[in-house]
């Protein structure tokens, strides 16, 4: 799926970077091919800017920011979260500013990232109640680029048959390839599947589900919301949660920042931060080797349905069904399937 070929996915919320790291200044960012700037407003909160003066088209994200302004680094013109140039430091203060303004982009703070939206918002961010669950801690993993496309991602995180084969070196079996159980409904934001799945539970993995036994099993109740989020609910018979958060934001056709949140029921005495991200980044490589070999848009010859063998099949086509008639109802071409 060629992301910047679907002007509708414009029209939904993405997570982009830390808001934290726009305290030293405005940040670029690119959010399906279109240049952007990320920059804290007058009040605080993130604003987001076409990466482009008005004057001689240099990035803002080479300037800085003054009093809730991005300052062009080129000569000083000053724009306001608006995209209102509101000062020219040449002219006299009492001179007419030209009518100038820089297109601006819906920006908003939620766990902890600045989530943008080019267009207008055909959903709302995806709401995690566990993040005002005081049971529940929040643990920023990590934001990066990955070689890959977002379907891509999105499609990995709901096939629970690649467990056995990408994660044996962590938790997987190969021994043991199909969840215990498996079922799918479909919800007005995407969907939720539900399944069991055994796993090994070698011993960098105790503190994290809660038991030392080699065995232990995965209750998963894991969602989808359009387009490219999603959240694995993993709950292991210790009574621990473990849930994961990605927004596989699309930078371009062929790259996402992926950008991970864990949610714990449990204290930092109980598994530090530090066991909680090396055991997550394990297994996380895992998948990304495997996901930075694939294409983003190979066209599959339907006539052989390959996808449709194993039951962990269906959420990826239960994805680009919802995204083709999403498509089709803005009059854009439909999801290779």
């Amino acid at each position: 799926m060629l992301v910047t070929r679907q002007p509708v996915l414009r029209n939904f919320w993405y997570a982009t970077l830390p808001q934290d790291a726009l305290s030293d200044g405005p940040k670029p960012f690119r959010l399906l091919g279109q240049d952007i700037v990320l920059f804290l407003g007058e009040d605080g909160a993130p604003a987001a800017l076409e990466d482009r003066c008005r004057h001689r088209t240099a990035k803002l994200s080479k300037g800085w920011n003054r009093d809730g302004r991005v300052v062009c680094g080129y000569h000083g013109w000053e724009y306001d979260r608006t995209g209102r140039l509101k000062r020219i430091p040449q002219f006299p203060a009492d001179q007419a500013l030209p009518d100038a303004c820089v297109t601006a982009y819906s920006a908003r703070e939620r766990y902890g990232y600045v989530w943008v939206c080019l267009g207008e918002p055909l959903l709302d961010i995806p709401d995690l109640p566990q993040d005002r669950d005081p049971a529940f801690r929040r643990v920023h993993q990590f934001d990066e680029r990955w070689a890959c496309s977002a379907l891509r991602m999105m499609e990995n995180s709901f096939d629970n048959s690649h467990f056995s084969f990408v994660h044996r070196a962590t938790f997987g079996d190969a021994e043991q390839p199909k969840p215990e159980r498996y079922a799918l409904t479909e919800t007005e934001e995407g969907f939720v599947a539900e399944g069991v799945v055994p796993v090994k539970n070698p011993p960098a993995a105790h503190r994290v589900t809660g038991t030392t036994e080699p065995w232990t099993k995965r209750s998963m109740r894991n969602a989808w919301f359009m387009p490219f989020c999603r959240t694995m609910d993993m709950e292991y018979p210790s009574g621990l949660r473990h849930l994961i958060f990605n927004s596989a934001t699309p930078i371009d056709d062929g790259s996402i920042q992926l950008v991970q949140v864990l949610f714990r029921n449990d204290r930092e005495e109980d598994c530090s931060t530090e066991e909680l991200r090396a055991w997550d980044r394990a297994i996380i490589e895992e998948d990304r080797v495997i996901l930075e070999s694939t294409d983003p848009d190979a066209i599959v010859d339907m006539g052989r349905k390959l996808e449709m063998h194993m039951p962990s099949d269906r959420p990826g086509m239960v994805m680009r069904d919802r995204l083709n008639a999403l498509l089709a109802a803005h009059g854009e071409r439909e999801v290779p399937r």
